[in-house]
């Protein structure tokens, strides 16, 4: 069994001036994540109204279908517009971690 994690660090756009504005912008990315089939859920920065630090786990019986599914989430949070990828944090773990 091999898990993997993402943490991405993100810039929301200059209206993101409340929490409200914030949650409009990180809410459909965690969705759009989630119909990946892995965990999503913002995890950090939340009280800075245009920043935002999103986290996706996948579990899979192989690393390379873990490394997969990574590769289509940071596609995917690197493919929104409305959004400045800062980072990308990545880990991998396996049986013997």
């Amino acid at each position: 069994m091999f898990t993997g994690t993402l943490e991405f660090d993100v810039v929301l756009p200059g209206d993101s001036r409340s929490l409200k504005a914030k949650r409009a912008y990180v809410r459909p990315v965690v969705a759009a994540l989630r119909r990946l089939e892995v965990s999503a859920a913002e995890v950090g920065l939340q009280d800075l109204h245009g920043r935002a630090a999103i986290g996706v786990a996948a579990v899979a019986g192989t690393a390379s279908h873990v490394g997969e599914v990574l590769d289509a989430c940071e596609r995917l949070v690197a493919g929104r517009p409305e959004l400045e990828l800062l980072s990308v944090r990545r880990r991998l773990h396996g049986d013997d971690d």
